[in-house]
């Protein structure tokens, strides 16, 4: 691993962050069903679990003579030092691993499971082999290089890294190194003020930089978990700046940090909060109607809201725009999101959530991050520690340790959304007694997901297409499921598909759809254009004398 090996890292963990999400992760009574599952399988089928040591024993055999033929892939990045191929020593080691991992692999597929138990399995297996990875000790060739390089103050280091991980970090490697970033100075930083603020919510107006805008203003609504400034990261990733240079006018609901005396705002809450921030907008800009734009779990919100008023025969959302988001959960059962998300798991994870008065999003992370170990947990222990580096400066992965709170009731419906799979039974679920049927939603709709995304599965981000009303564009990304946010012009890489007709099957729609190269927002910011109105004179000054200025951005919410 090379000195740059950090940023590398901070590259990859953004493609595979888990993000924002109000579900559950597993606990560790997951870990000792599963473990002790595995046991009583070992011992009820012998012969099977002979056969499998004996398979392991021969190859074991085989790597001692140099026999062996295992290797590890060409991608896998644990193993990409010249060492682990050209070492006698650290080759016949990766080799008897590589020999663990398959014999272990063999016997579970060879077990006669339902295929969700044997995900789950798997899924633990897999846990402990990751863990066991040759990479993940003192003693491999990048780690043992780097201390005779250093005389030994890699050592020190990664120990000083260890321990204050443990202090700090519960125990987990951190992520990234935090003293290099401040919210609104090198983050959150487009100028824009706070023209309300009320117990829940703040709502920034962001400053023009057209001398004219289109009529129809854009809300985006983040989600409830993380801060608002995935939105605003940074000038170059900045979806906000991105609006604001196409002559759109640019508003962000700033979630407030929910204490344990918020433990009961609910979904009825935050919906009321985006409805004052949709009546403050039209009343800031003499508008009628706006566009809506919310990501990931704030699209639950923002899709019910938009549903119910619907259902009150309010008109004001001219188009709603939802990202990385999933309303029909069913796809997802499989995923690591869905694994562990049981009956009696959700109703543990409601009851930690009611006796806490709040879900940390800490508690969240750490769970989640056992879901991607190698990329969340592995990559970090050996850079921070095993090497004695700094983790990486990486804004993306600032922004995702930057988490907040879950009141206990919202954390509660959002489970009870889940299990139930609400949001696809029209009237399943009420806001203020209004009963919520996406299919009464006739505004027009865009659904963005991405081709790598493990936390909202593109194909689950499809199904959408089946729940609206109205005229749907579904858009595919080729990136993960921050990354798919975060796709500015600019991205050689970057490519995406669109105009497949919006059927049941998203395989028909794939095939049916043109492949486009460059960012999906230069796509987006042209459907919204077509939807901003006409254009007119950029108002010269922020707020109104109903809705005075009381802060600059990035406000005080998102600092709490």
């Amino acid at each position: 691993m090379s000195r740059n090996a950090p940023e590398r890292i901070a590259a990859h963990s953004a493609e595979v962050i888990l993000g924002p999400n109000p579900f559950v992760g597993f606990r560790a009574r997951d870990v000792g069903r599963e473990t002790l599952r595995a046991l009583k399988l070992a011992l009820a089928q012998p012969r099977l679990t002979a056969r499998s040591a004996g398979r392991f024993g021969r190859e074991l055999a085989r790597v001692l003579r140099g026999e062996s033929e295992l290797a590890a892939g060409p991608r896998d990045r644990r193993f990409a030092d010249a060492a682990w191929r050209e070492s006698t020593g650290y080759r016949r080691w990766l080799q008897a691993y590589l020999a663990l991992e398959a014999s272990v692999g063999e016997w579970l597929k060879a077990q006669d499971l339902p295929a969700h138990s044997r995900a789950r399995l798997e899924f633990m297996s897999a846990l402990v082999t990751d863990a066991l990875a040759p990479s993940n000790f003192p003693w491999q060739p990048e780690a043992v290089k780097r201390f005779r390089e250093t005389g030994g103050q890699s050592a020190v280091d990664g120990l000083k890294n260890l321990l204050r991980d443990l202090r700090e970090n519960r125990g987990l490697p951190a992520q990234v190194d935090k003293s290099q970033f401040r919210v609104g100075d090198n983050l959150a930083n487009t100028p824009g003020s706070v023209v309300l603020r009320t117990e829940l919510i703040e709502l920034i107006q962001y400053k023009p930089v057209t001398a004219q805008v289109h009529d129809v203003p854009v809300l985006i609504v983040p989600p409830q978990i993380n801060k608002y400034y995935v939105f605003d990261l940074t000038p170059e990733k900045s979806v906000v700046r991105g609006l604001l240079e196409q002559g759109l006018q640019v508003y962000v609901i700033s979630w407030r940090n929910p204490e344990v005396e918020h433990r009961d705002w609910g979904l009825a809450e935050y919906a009321a909060a985006i409805d004052m921030a949709v009546s403050a907008i039209c009343n800031l800009g003499g508008v009628s109607r706006l566009n809506l734009v919310g990501a990931c779990a704030g699209g639950m919100t923002l899709a019910s809201y938009v549903a119910a008023r619907a259902a009150a025969g309010d008109h004001r959302v001219q188009s709603l725009t939802l990202m990385v988001n999933v309303l029909d959960v069913s796809a997802v059962g499989d995923t690591p999101m869905g694994l562990f998300a049981t009956p009696r798991a959700i109703a543990t994870a409601k009851r930690y959530s009611q006796a806490k008065g709040v879900l940390d999003g800490k508690d969240m992370a750490a769970a989640f991050a056992w879901l991607r170990p190698n990329d969340l947990i592995w990559n970090y222990w050996v850079n921070n520690v095993l090497l004695g580096n700094k983790p990486p400066a990486f804004d993306v992965l600032y922004w995702n340790n930057d988490s907040t709170r879950l009141p206990a009731r919202l954390h509660g419906e959002f489970m009870d959304i889940y299990h139930g799979n609400a949001l696809t039974r029209p009237g399943a679920l009420r806001l203020h007694g209004v009963p919520v049927d996406l299919g009464r939603v006739k505004c027009d709709s865009y659904l963005v997901a991405g081709t790598t995304d493990h936390i909202t599965p593109w194909k689950a981000c499809y199904r959408s297409t089946q729940l609206f009303g109205g005229r749907k564009t579904f858009v595919l990304s080729n990136s993960g499921h921050i990354q798919s946010i975060l796709n500015p012009p600019g991205n050689r890489k970057a490519e995406f598909w669109t105009g497949g007709e919006s059927g049941p099957d998203a395989d028909a729609w794939l095939a049916g759809s043109q492949k486009q190269a460059g960012s999906w927002w230069t796509h987006w910011h042209a459907w919204l254009k077509e939807r901003g109105g006409a254009l007119r004179q950029a108002p010269q000054e922020p707020g109104s004398a109903d809705y005075p200025v009381l802060g600059e951005a990035p406000g005080q919410y998102v600092l709490g």
